[in-house]
């Protein structure tokens, strides 16, 4: 059986233009960590189960450790890392530490991912938005309550910089 060749592919990863000659079962995880060293985005269960490796595709959120590389060509990625704009933390960022929603860390960059998905298209989320929001994205920790909490908070914090209220 012949070895896969390498594809060539092109991708725009936190508003950087990257390129890549990958072998075509490269994960989407495995590229952005090894390949562009952008560590934010964790490995957990290899099964989607865990979310810790929730991403930004085109503005949706997307399981990168079932996801090939080569799907990824031509597309707008964000990862945890992109959620930070000219060295300041994302209001959902800075909720995670007021609110001590990081726990271990582990799943901290998918939910950080899918809470900014879920405030980006819901401004005024209520706490069975932010349990649906997020769901997807595991905390081994268990420590829901905090993180539920640092959600809400970011969305507030984003309103009030918003529009004062």
């Amino acid at each position: 059986m012949p070895e896969p060749q390498p594809v060539a592919i092109k991708l725009r990863v936190n508003g950087n233009e990257y390129s890549a000659s990958v072998e075509p079962r490269l994960l989407l995880v495995e590229l952005l960590r090894d390949e562009f060293d952008l560590t934010g985005t964790h490995v957990g269960c290899d099964t989607t189960y865990c979310g810790a490796c929730t991403v930004l595709f085109n503005g949706v959120t997307v399981k990168s450790c079932t996801m090939f590389a080569v799907q990824a060509d031509g597309a707008e990625i964000t990862t945890v890392e992109g959620l930070t704009t000219d060295g300041h933390l994302h209001p959902l960022q800075q909720a995670f530490i007021n609110d001590h929603g990081l726990q271990c860390g582990y799943c901290t960059p998918g939910m950080l991912i899918s809470g900014a998905y879920l405030l980006s298209r819901n401004p005024r989320p209520s706490d069975k938005d932010i349990r649906k929001g997020i769901a997807g994205n595991t905390c081994r920790c268990t420590g829901y309550q905090n993180i539920f909490k640092a959600v809400a908070d970011a969305a507030a914090a984003t309103r009030a910089s918003q529009h004062g209220d």
